[in-house]
């Protein structure tokens, strides 16, 4: 089995709702020109352009900067619409649609950086630079335009499209950052709370081999195929050996900065802490509608936290969060209307494209329309019902824990007694995250999977309410507090909270649905950049979000909340020692006790958003 079989592709460009676009014909309304732009440092960045044959009168620009590639190249090859817009209805509407290969990748030159930080030194070059010198050729050299630019883009796109909000170009009128990456160690991509996407990971490391500029200019440079023997990521990734050598073994070397530099930082070092990206938004001008999907799986942190640190560092720009059901770029992707076995009811991609995309972008580079700035545009799960709020989280949240109680049950009242429950950890058979066999990037379906085949492992602990006896709306950042035991040094601990159906339910009878997942690495728990060992045997206190959520547990549901220690191959393991897990060893993995304590002073619970009506 080799990765070129296996799902290592960009979903937005694979998975596409391709009917959408069907009516359109690039040829009859546009016309193709390809240039080399200059940036300040002499290096030329690849750019297409698709401009309206129709000149008789100015169009904005619309920039798309990706690390994906912009092909088809030349002049006759015209590329297909879903993979150039964000939406069919504004072929018609008229703009110019303006593409670039990112520095360092496919037909541009330069070196490729991973989450390429802005730049400590004046003068020097970085991708806010090469933002700001790309809309100024464009401006000024492409005839008919307006003098008014957009940008947008999804996942790494959606991260150059923040990158040229910092310091931004004047012409940059509105900016659409989607499924951006906030913090690649706390919450996005490489990283959840410092525990290792590992098999994501090594998928997009892969891909990026085949895309950067300077490996594709050495002609001694082979791009290896390997054979790993299984179709299913779980079977290689537990037999695979150390993670520092997976690269050396496997890809002959191969893999570049985007694996590697992890590996060379294994805690929250000024690597990191350079690519934090909210602490860079002050000053950000440019009107901001920032979107993410619910069961996103490589970047659930990204989005809210590029729209709070908007929010926080510069407060008076227009900048609208949109939260809706979807994967990653399910918006794009697919109608929207279910992921997995669950339906929505609507398809809530179309309202969105129709009734907030292509409006913000008509109004702000146009000047037509009546599009109204809305703080959160949120679909609410379970509810499945559009809302507006006029701030995130919403202002009549109240928060509310809800306790771990005696006999594995959920209660909105603290405990009267004191207990704990425990379970052996086992990272040699660990939890695996989907009961599919599969060997890919999984971006996000297994997000809300039954979570039944779960609950059967003696390793996984499963705490459950009564059937509700009401509707219980969470909107807001859920928050795991953990009172935690384990018998080695180091420990991960996984939360899922889960909406469980009636067995009687129309459509989905006893489904356990996922609403949401967050682990900790517990050497982390006090800093990020310091890692502690746990004391053997010693109550640890855990703490961290399992992220933002807007769902409802009908009446007659109910909350589950499972607690486990590996969610595997999506998230490498923890040997159960304090040491550098990437250089781990299979005779490394030791089983570990594990515990979480049920105290009346002081008990394990959660601490959920409850919107209050």
């Amino acid at each position: 089995m080799t990765l070129k079989r296996l799902s290592f592709v960009i979903l937005f460009i694979l998975c596409l709702d391709k009917s959408a676009f069907a009516k359109y014909n690039l040829g009859d309304q546009y016309s193709k020109s390809e240039f080399k732009i200059t940036m300040r440092d002499g290096k030329k960045l690849h750019t297409i352009v698709y401009s309206p044959k129709d000149t008789s009168t100015l169009y904005p620009i619309l920039l798309f900067r990706t690390p994906y590639s912009i092909s088809p190249y030349g002049p006759d090859d015209l590329a297909v619409p879903e993979k150039m817009i964000p939406h069919p209805d504004m072929i018609s509407k008229g703009y110019i649609f303006a593409f670039q290969d990112a520095r360092g990748t496919f037909k541009s030159e330069g070196k490729f950086s991973d989450i390429r930080p802005p730049s400590k030194t004046n003068g020097t070059v970085d991708e806010s630079t090469d933002n700001y010198d790309t809309i100024e050729y464009l401006i000024n050299n492409i005839e008919n335009n307006n003098g008014r630019v957009g940008q947008w883009g999804i996942s790494h796109p959606g991260w150059y499209t923040v990158m040229g909000m910092i310091s931004a170009h004047p012409a940059l009128k509105a900016a659409s950052p989607q499924a951006t990456t906030g913090d690649p160690f706390i919450g996005d991509d490489a990283h959840r709370n410092g525990i290792y996407r590992l098999m994501p990971r090594m998928a997009w490391a892969y891909q990026q081999v085949a895309g950067t500029a300077s490996d594709r200019d050495d002609p001694a440079k082979i791009l290896v195929k390997p054979d790993f023997g299984t179709n299913w990521g779980y079977e290689f990734f537990l037999n695979a050996g150390p993670i520092d050598k997976i690269n050396e073994i496997y890809f002959n070397g191969q893999l570049g900065s985007e694996w590697e530099d992890v590996i060379a930082h294994p805690n929250y070092d000024e690597y990191y802490q350079r690519r934090h990206i909210p602490k860079y938004m002050k000053n950000v001008l440019v009107p901001t509608l920032n979107v993410m999907g619910w069961f996103d799986a490589p970047d659930p942190y990204g989005t809210i936290a590029t729209y709070q640190g908007i929010e926080n560092l510069s407060p008076n720009n227009k900048s609208t969060l949109v939260g809706g059901p979807w994967v990653h770029g399910g918006w794009l992707s697919s109608k929207g209307e279910e992921v997995g076995e669950i339906s929505f009811g609507q398809k809530t991609s179309d309202y969105y494209n129709k009734n907030i995309l292509v409006p913000f972008f008509e109004y702000h580079l146009k000047g037509s329309g009546n599009y109204q700035v809305v703080e959160a545009h949120m679909f609410e799960t379970g509810g499945n019902k559009w809302h507006r709020f006029e701030q995130w989280p919403p202002k009549a949240m109240k928060a509310t824990p809800l306790y771990f109680n005696d006999d594995f049950t959920l209660t909105f009242d603290k405990p009267e007694t004191n207990g704990k429950d425990s379970y052996i950890n086992n990272p040699m058979l660990p939890v695996p995250y989907s009961t599919k066999i599969e060997f890919g990037y999984a971006y996000g379906a297994y997000r809300i999977e039954d979570q039944r085949i779960a609950s059967t492992r003696p390793d996984v602990l499963s705490y459950s309410t009564k059937e509700l006896d009401s509707d219980v709306t969470i909107a807001g950042p859920v928050l795991a507090k953990l009172i935690t035991e384990t018998t080695g040094t180091d420990a991960d601990w996984f939360i899922k909270v889960i909406d469980v159906f009636p067995a009687n339910d129309e459509n989905n009878p006893g489904y356990h649905m996922l609403v949401g997942a967050e682990g900790m690495r517990a050497k982390y728990r006090k800093s990020f950049s310091n890692p502690e060992p746990v004391k053997p045997n010693e109550e640890t206190q855990i703490n961290f979000e399992v992220r933002d959520k807007f769902h409802t547990f009908k009446a007659g549901h109910k909350i589950m909340v499972q607690v486990h220690s590996t969610w595997f191959p999506v998230y490498d393991r923890n040997p159960g020692q304090f040491m550098n897990i990437y250089g781990a060893h299979k005779e490394d993995y030791i089983k570990t006790k594990q515990t979480i304590h049920r105290k009346v002073q002081n008990s394990s619970h959660l601490v959920l958003p409850v919107l209050v009506r």
